[in-house]
């Protein structure tokens, strides 16, 4: 038998991986053993080694991540993509199917589709001639990042499309839309490996797959085990003004044939009826599913119905999003425990007899700090209902005071720290005791650990385990301890090497170069957060002049309050500080240079002229990306409330500036009314 040409053995081994590839991470139905695929992925490396002019961008050996990347280039979304208004009731969807008949002048019963909410991250696919070629998240609508790197290394999405008997053939040029998640299976796996490596582990699903598909090394997100549904196809491509499609189910079942993951419990429903019919159900199956859902995505299946009743400029006016209501979950409180933070802020955790909820195993809870556990009457022993904050972190709704133990007794916050045994203060008008003890190893390691986080000074390979290890052992007092470090201090550690020690000092060696910002926010100034760094760092440039300066001249820096300006001050007042910044800089860190030219001010975009404050923990935005959506709008960032601003954004957690902005009646937005605020008015 004659043997095959390379690009003739090429192509068949690709052809085969695809097939297995595709039954494997879609199907969830292996068809051959690993050994067996590691074989022939083996072989088909090797001959595209020998023959390069083999090479192209849809072979399965392209999935592996390659060389980091320097940041991710903007790209500007064909279609918006758009949110969906929600719902959070049954009567809410009836109205839904009502302004859809008024919109038709029609009656129905309607045909619609119904598909589970996904809790991920949502992506742009664009296919040249049936082969990927970009993918990009969301951004804030219009823009988004182009993540292509990394989404070729996500196992489910096709790298090249199934072209054969496709009813209409694939276009030259094909977008569509979809979620990339990771399953709660796999965040358990990725949880056991960062816990035996000493890293910090994921909260949940949501955040580790946005997390993992924006890493700048795509060789680590092909580490993660991320997954991809598909659920909607772009028009562009096809001749004339769509595809010859006349129903959003048939679009469906065309993309599973190309090749797409499509998520298989979509369900065609006639009349509103049975939509919620399918909510109630997916609402008491949720939970048997391996992927968080958060909801059911209601559609009107004809696309010509659709043309007819259009879209605002937020969201399109045939769809719905339908959102289940929190879970809740009744355990018991078996103790309330004192973390000790890098300020010195006491602040009380819930330990609880594990309960599932969710999607996770749940074993404590937030309690805020020592009012929210006096208004709430929580006691040790008592039974709690608890629930996840945008089904994310875990908080104590209520206590079950019919449960409660007969000898149960009130709680009453300790006087002194529970680390170092030094007395507890809490001052006036604060909401939360402090130890007074600034030597206080808690406090110590706490610092250190926020000095070197990704929002700091972004030290790889300096995790929680890292970090008391070098304090219990007495290498390192203060932040500026790291910058003595050296090979065989760090080798001799446990859970560490020759390599690793070399890692992490070229980590500690490339954090000198992160600017005054960064470093400001770094040394965990209280009150200081990254908006107001970058506002100092802009106006002083270097961190002498800023400790030259004066609360009253702090304060004049247009976005700088009171008591940022007085704990500043009061900061650099003290001379042990100065000392550190002393030893900070004779280790090469960079404090900083002359004052950054002044941004010219917005004066266009629809947040222009507002200025707003962000406080608390938002579940569905990180804090930078929280900022840059507001600037794109023309709006400014304040670290502080006055009565200058008009707009307070608050999320778990808020801490004394949501109380602030009550007494000064200035406007309050939860994470739901600041979505709603940013779809209706899009960024340029």
């Amino acid at each position: 038998m004659q043997e095959s040409s390379p690009a003739g053995r090429v192509e068949e081994l690709r052809e085969l991986l695809r097939k297995y590839d595709y039954s494997y991470y879609v199907l969830d139905d292996p068809q051959v053993a690993d050994f067996e695929y590691d074989r022939l992925y083996a072989e088909l490396k090797r001959l595209e080694e020998e023959h390069s002019e083999l090479t192209t961008p849809d072979s399965p050996t392209r999935r592996v991540g390659g060389r980091p990347l320097e940041g991710f280039a903007q790209v500007a979304h064909g279609e918006p993509m758009l949110s969906l208004d929600n719902s959070y009731s049954e009567e809410e969807l009836i109205e839904f199917d009502r302004r859809i008949a008024r919109g038709l002048g029609e009656e129905g019963p309607f045909d619609y589709v119904a598909e589970l909410k996904f809790d991920g991250l949502g992506v742009s696919l664009r296919y040249e001639n049936g082969v990927f070629v970009q993918g990009a998240t969301r951004g804030d609508g219009r823009t988004g990042e182009d993540v292509t790197a990394n989404l070729r290394t996500v196992r489910s999405l096709p790298l090249k499309l199934k072209g054969e008997n496709l009813s209409p053939p694939l276009p030259g040029l094909l977008e569509v839309r979809g979620e990339v998640y990771m399953t709660r299976s796999g965040l358990e796996r990725v949880n056991a490996q960062r816990r035996e490596a000493g890293e910090p582990e994921f909260a949940n699903p949501r955040n580790s797959a946005a997390g993992s598909l924006r890493l700048l090394d795509s060789s680590l997100t092909a580490k993660r085990p991320l997954k991809l549904f598909i659920y909607q196809l772009l028009g562009a491509g096809w001749p004339g003004a769509r595809p010859r499609f006349y129903s959003h189910s048939q679009v469906l079942s065309w993309l599973k044939e190309a090749g797409f993951p499509v998520n298989p419990n979509w369900c065609s429903c006639v009349g509103i009826k049975q939509v919620i019919g399918y909510c109630r159900r997916w609402a008491e199956l949720r939970e048997e599913l391996d992927y968080n859902i958060d909801g059911v995505v209601v559609k009107l299946d004809h696309l010509d119905l659709r043309e007819r009743l259009g879209r605002t400029s937020k969201a399109p006016r045939w769809a719905m999003a339908y959102k289940f209501a929190a879970e809740q979950a009744r355990t018991r409180l078996l103790a309330i425990e004192i973390q000790v933070g890098r300020t010195g802020a006491l602040t009380p955790t819930a330990r609880l007899e594990p309960v599932f909820l969710a999607g996770t195993t749940v074993s404590n809870a937030t309690l805020h700090n020592e009012d929210e556990i006096e208004r709430k009457d929580i006691r040790v022993g008592d039974w709690v209902w608890i629930e996840k904050g945008g089904d994310i972190i875990p908080k104590v709704t209520a206590v079950d005071l019919k449960a409660r133990p007969a000898d149960s007794q009130p709680y009453r916050m300790p006087d002194s720290c529970p680390v170092c045994g030094s007395r507890a203060v809490r001052e006036p008008g604060e909401v939360v005791r402090r130890c007074s003890n600034a030597a206080c190893p808690a406090q110590v390691k706490e610092r250190i650990r926020h000095f070197t986080s990704r929002g700091a000074m972004d030290i790889e390979g300096a995790g929680p385990a890292l970090v008391d290890q070098v304090v219990e052992k007495d290498l390192v007092r203060d932040v500026a301890g790291l910058y003595t470090l050296n090979k065989e201090e760090l080798a001799g550690l446990e859970r560490m090497g020759e390599k690793s020690a070399e890692n992490l000092l070229a980590g500690i060696e490339d954090s000198k170069r992160r600017g005054a910002a960064r470093l400001l926010f770094a040394l965990g100034v209280r009150h200081v957060g990254q908006t107001a760094a970058e506002l100092l760092a802009a106006r002083y440039g270097n961190l002498r002049a800023l400790a030259r300066a004066s609360a009253e001249e702090i304060e004049a820096v247009e976005g700088i309050g009171p008591v940022i300006a007085a704990s500043l001050a009061e900061f650099f007042s003290e001379p042990k500080n100065l000392e550190l910044l002393d030893r900070l800089e004779a280790a090469g860190v960079d404090l900083g240079g002359e004052p950054a030219a002044r941004p010219p001010e917005a004066d266009s975009g629809p947040f222009a002229g507002r200025k707003f404050v962000l406080t608390g923990t938002l579940a569905g935005f990180t804090r930078q990306e929280a900022e840059e959506l507001i600037k794109s709008r023309g709006g400014k960032l304040s670290g502080s409330v006055s009565a200058k601003t008009d707009a307070v954004i608050f999320g778990e957690s808020p801490g004394s500036k949501l109380d602030k902005a009550r007494e000064l009646g200035i406007q309050l937005l939860d994470e739901e009314a600041f979505k709603k605020l940013l779809e209706e008015q899009p960024g340029g």
